[in-house]
């Protein structure tokens, strides 16, 4: 394997080149549209690495996703996190799949991604704005700003900053949602790293997502074309890079809000955090999905 920084080093000045996206989030910025130019060079990696094999399982799920789309309701994607491509493995075969429904719904996603990506590096935010998201400031960011400050006004100017950037992401939202589009959010809000199953934990605030959408659809994902350098997490271009057999898999279509009643009507009175169980219940049903996929099917390696 080779780190995408030594594989794909030779893009970096003409994906700066196309590069537009703000260096800097604020209200005026959240929603971002996908740049056709760098979603080319993505594109070509992840068509480089997706191994023979790779393919969408579900596709009947991934379908009548759509169709609820198209009749008026409003989306939700769950999806597991284990890369820095996943979401760029799913678009592709969606919008490379013989259906055409599969791609069109490809062209619809709206991803949400926090605003590290956006302002850690320009290589990063180059790769990341070949796909059209709406940016967040995340709860983890906020804590990690908040305990270096040095300050109680940098604390309580930082929390203004997350509290105006949320609201206009929000509201970025509901303009997705009348346009049809799907909104796709990874619940564990980081990528999986092995050996640190925290890292896997769904986070509550999720809870909330389940009461905004009509209905969501859960994508399991097992096998990776980037996998984390243990000398250099924090680098997302440091990443090894390595063709894999990568499936994505949907769950049926499933209501939010009486999906999320049933759940919540059966916990016990004394339940200490609903909304932390009823993310559990979803992390559990996606990790059960993941390895229903890793049985069966061959030439999986996660």
């Amino acid at each position: 394997m080779a780190s995408i920084r030594e594989r794909y080093g030779k893009w970096f000045e003409e994906i700066s080149n196309f590069s537009r996206a703000a260096a800097k989030i604020d209200v005026t910025n959240v929603y971002q549209k996908a740049n056709p130019n760098t979603k080319k060079l993505m594109d070509q990696l992840v068509a480089d690495n997706m191994a023979e094999g790779s393919h969408l399982e579900g596709v009947e799920n991934f379908k009548a996703f759509l169709a609820a789309l198209k009749s008026g309701k409003s989306g939700l994607i769950l999806m597991e996190h284990y890369a820095n491509t996943d979401l760029p493995g799913l678009i592709w075969l969606l919008e490379n799949s013989k259906d055409e429904d599969c791609r069109e719904l490809g062209k619809r996603i709206v991803a949400v991604a926090g605003m590290k990506l956006n302002e850690a590096d320009p290589f990063v935010r180059a790769f990341a704005e070949s796909f059209t998201r709406v940016v967040i400031y995340p709860t983890r960011s906020l804590d990690s700003a908040t305990q270096t400050a040095v300050s109680q006004e940098e604390i309580e100017a930082e929390t203004k900053k997350a509290r105006a950037i949320n609201l206009a992401a929000m509201h970025a939202m509901d303009n997705c949602k009348r346009n049809g589009e799907a909104i796709l959010v990874f619940p564990s809000g980081t990528r999986y790293r092995p050996g640190k199953p925290e890292t896997k934990r769904g986070l509550k605030e999720i809870d909330s997502y389940l009461r905004m959408f009509d209905v969501m659809l859960l994508v399991s994902i097992n096998g990776m074309i980037l996998h984390f350098d243990p000398e250099n997490m924090n680098d997302m271009l440091a990443d090894d890079c390595a063709p894999a057999v990568c499936v994505y898999k949907a769950s049926p279509v499933i209501e939010c809000k009486p999906y999320r009643k049933e759940f919540l009507e059966g916990l016990p009175e004394d339940c200490p955090d609903p909304k932390q169980a009823m993310i559990d219940h979803v992390m559990e049903y996606l990790e059960k999905q993941h390895n229903g996929v890793a049985e069966t099917v061959p030439g999986i390696t996660d």
